[in-house]
């Protein structure tokens, strides 16, 4: 199944400014939410490890371009849209169409005063050759009136069949124009069709790749003990319980674990891609249903637990061995737990669990010292107001202190006492992130 986005953002937002994330609880409690989690069909047992991330992030950002192609399309064709409804065609066109009307008008107001012009002439003409008392000059002058009217309203007409022909000419440029618009915006049409498909087909595989929302409660809860310190070199055991919380049996249930070394400056992995701050530890676990030491990829794998009936537990034993490179300081040991079931319910719980353990140096072997037999000194007894010192405890065979001092449960993420030091609360920042990590390696997807 897959990871969701809630998950992505919590790598980033771990991995590349774990400081910011302790600045406030709410902050650091913002718990990624996982999908159905994977199981043995939906991964690949012996083909190579997939980078899920980056499939991811192809999905996302097909989602993000197609709605961008969606967009910038409504966009052109809203454009369009407003262009033909506001005549907005070319410049050129739009020039010689209100440069030929105005023409065409013009021509048309001076054929109709050439055409008055020579009914008033022949009018003129008329009344002179009615009067018996008209001179040959006066009608010679009225008939020349009238032929001169003619003229000019014979050359109106022709110039207004001119306009009128070049407006014609113009007004069906305009025409074109418009349609030529409205052309555009169908052949958007299709595209955009085209573009909403493309959009449902790519939020479709993103949602089929992120699967179904799976709850976050406390249905399972981690208690995680381990050691105050882990020599260089050596190993230490640490134990876990998970523990059914709800009103029903679990049908499958993983704990998640994550190990790493807290650095003394965040500014020296700030700018490192990958800092791998687990690089220094192995992890080996067993059970009562897993007797023998498995050793545990917890950048890539799950211990799984099985089913856990309503109010039962598993105990798991680990083995954490620090590698004989590692540098001394803090070290941090995080766990949570997811569960799902037959029904289709399915859950990752908001609570965590962490061990913070200081890594020591080895002790250097003791060199023999010429001794003189000492001389018997007389053992003051205790006061009866003062307690005798507890003895301090011995380190185990293993190199590592007496478990139980410096982890347990966590209450939620975010609490005020979940991280009492900044350098602890960082490291318990990154391997969240890391768990995030790894929790979208094992999400595969669909067959």
């Amino acid at each position: 199944m897959k990871i969701r986005r809630m998950l992505a953002t919590a790598v980033a937002a771990a991995v590349t400014t774990p400081v910011v994330l302790l600045s406030a609880g709410p902050a650091f409690a913002e718990t990624p939410k996982p999908t159905r989690p994977a199981t043995a069909q939906d991964e690949a047992p012996d083909g190579p490890e997939e980078d899920d991330f980056a499939e991811y992030e192809k999905l996302i950002e097909a989602v993000a371009a197609a709605e961008a192609k969606l967009e910038s399309l409504k966009a052109e064709r809203e454009a369009l849209v407003e262009d033909l409804r506001a005549g907005n065609i070319d410049e050129a066109v739009k020039t010689e169409y209100n440069a030929a009307k105005l023409a065409y008008d013009e021509a048309k107001t001076a054929r109709g005063a050439a055409d008055t012009a020579l009914v008033e002439a022949q009018a003129d003409l008329d009344a002179v050759t009615a009067d018996p008392n008209a001179t040959a000059e006066a009608k010679a002058t009225a008939e020349q009136a009238v032929a001169d009217a003619k003229e000019k309203a014979e050359a109106a007409l022709t110039a207004e069949k001119d306009a009128k022909t070049r407006f014609v000419a113009a007004d069906t440029a305009w025409s074109d124009a418009r349609v030529a618009l409205a052309r555009q915006i169908s052949l958007l049409d299709p595209k955009i069709e085209a573009a909403e498909q493309e959009l449902a087909d790519a939020e479709a595989a993103l949602e089929a790749y992120e699967g179904e929302d799976c709850v976050e409660d406390r249905s399972v809860v981690s208690t995680l003990t381990g050691p105050k310190s882990i020599t260089i070199g050596s190993s230490a055991d640490f134990s876990l319980t998970v523990k059914n919380t709800s009103d029903r049996d679990l049908d499958s249930v993983r704990s998640y674990l994550f190990a790493a070394h807290v650095p003394e400056s965040w500014d020296d992995i700030l700018d490192e891609e990958d800092p791998d701050l687990g690089r220094y530890f192995s992890i080996d676990w067993k059970s009562a249903a897993n007797p023998e030491w498995t050793e545990l990829d917890f950048e890539d794998e799950a211990i799984e637990l099985g089913a856990i009936a309503e109010g039962g537990k598993a105990d798991v034993t680990l083995r954490l061995s620090v590698a004989e490179d590692a540098p001394a300081g803090e070290g941090l040991a995080f766990t949570t737990a997811e569960y799902d079931n037959g029904d289709g319910s399915c859950g990752i719980s908001e609570q965590y669990a962490k061990v913070d353990f200081d890594i020591v140096e080895p002790k250097g072997e003791p060199t023999e010292q010429p001794t003189t037999e000492p001389t018997e000194q007389p053992t003051a007894a205790p006061s009866p107001s003062t307690s005798a010192p507890a003895p301090t405890p011995a380190p185990s065979s293993n190199g590592a202190a007496p478990q139980g001092g410096r982890g347990g449960e966590l209450a939620e993420t975010g609490s005020s006492d979940v991280l009492p030091r900044l350098g602890a609360a960082a490291g318990a920042a990154v391997v969240l992130g890391a768990g995030a990590v790894f929790v979208a390696r094992r999400r595969k997807a669909d067959a």
